[in-house]
């Protein structure tokens, strides 16, 4: 070899690709413009419906509520990029507010209602939570952090509680002018939300989610002629899992309204009031975690109440395992079984 010189391997590149075609993802649109993107195909068809008092919202309802809560969050100071925290168990007044937020460029950062107010008080220093959106339930647990930071605001979806003299009446705010709503520059990487982990590993840590993060994650999962979640307007999505959590928030909430799906919303889960609602409203797909299919292939009463609408069982959030995918498998054969991982 002559001195001098180098020789230089060509670097191989392998590009495996897909034989459809690929998924055209427009994230450039703030991500509450992209959830409604298609909605005159479906406006008058149920977007959120309450399975605590029956009553369903259109997706052309939820579009101007969503409106209506920014311009509530507007007249309470909330602008660009300052932090709203949701104290909030499951109801449709969480999909309004985030989806208002995030007309306002706003972040949303959601909490565990059984949080202690320690825990909860961490979450708002650490996020710089300018407001907390609650119930009147859960409203004591923030007191004492409202009291010392006194530029926090605190607004109720209900009927505030007595001795509060600077709580805010979220549901009477809510009827303001829709057009009192600024326009707002939102860029793709604006962050739009603010979920915190598990704490698996340490304390809970906020992880930053930008428009064009959540745009492109919701796209991978439904758009497309090969989707990983086969989600379309006449599906009947279940929704017990809690929004706080990025599983509901990401892959049921903001998948199935970009697809124009329904979503049968759940407070909390409970055995014999799930298997009644699946059968009323023919539930059509159900987000699970294992130890509720677990809970549910063991139920004495399953054989009593008619499932046959399902035919989508997801499960995530930990590893389902091969004893229970087989237990799911005998109780429920006609069901397509899916995992899928969220990490954060």
């Amino acid at each position: 070899m002559e001195s001098g010189h180098v020789h230089r391997q060509k670097a191989h590149e392998f590009i495996f690709r897909s034989k459809l075609p690929d998924i055209e993802i427009p994230d450039h649109l703030p991500l509450h413009t992209y959830c409604f993107q298609n909605i005159s195909k479906f406006k008058d068809r149920p977007c959120l419906i309450n399975s605590s008092t029956g009553e369903s919202h259109t997706y052309a309802d939820v579009e101007l509520a969503t409106r209506r809560f920014a311009a509530a969050l507007h007249n309470l100071g909330i602008g660009h990029g300052d932090v709203v925290m949701l104290l909030l168990h499951n109801c449709p007044e969480f999909a309004f507010a985030f989806l208002g937020a995030s007309r306002l460029g706003a972040i949303t950062t959601a909490a565990n209602p059984l949080y202690t107010p320690a825990e909860l008080a961490g979450q708002a220093r650490a996020s710089g939570t300018k407001l907390v959106i609650t119930l009147s339930a859960y409203a004591e647990k923030v007191r004492e952090f409202v009291q010392e930071n006194t530029n926090v605001k605190v607004a109720c979806v209900d009927a505030p509680p007595e001795g509060w003299c600077n709580m805010h009446n979220l549901s009477e705010l809510v009827h303001a002018d829709e057009a009192e709503t600024p326009r707002v520059d939102i860029r793709p990487d604006d962050v739009v939300a603010l979920p915190y982990s598990s704490g698996t590993t340490g304390l809970p840590k906020g992880v930053m989610l930008t428009h064009k993060q959540l745009v492109t994650s919701v796209g991978q999962l439904v758009d497309g002629e090969n989707p990983n979640l086969y989600f379309h307007s006449e599906d009947v999505i279940l929704c017990v899992l809690p929004l706080f959590h990025i599983y509901a928030l990401n892959t049921i909430f903001l998948s199935a309204i970009r697809a124009g799906a329904a979503i049968l919303i759940m407070q909390r889960f409970e055995m014999g009031k799930l298997l009644e609602l699946v059968e009323k409203y023919k539930v059509t797909v159900t987000p699970f975690v294992p130890p509720i299919l677990l809970s549910i292939v063991k139920c004495p009463d399953l054989r009593r109440h008619d499932l046959s609408s399902i035919r989508m069982i997801i499960t995530g959030g930990a590893p389902m395992g091969k004893e229970l995918e087989e237990a799911v498998k005998d109780k429920l054969p006609k069901p397509k079984l899916g995992q899928v991982h969220i990490n954060i």
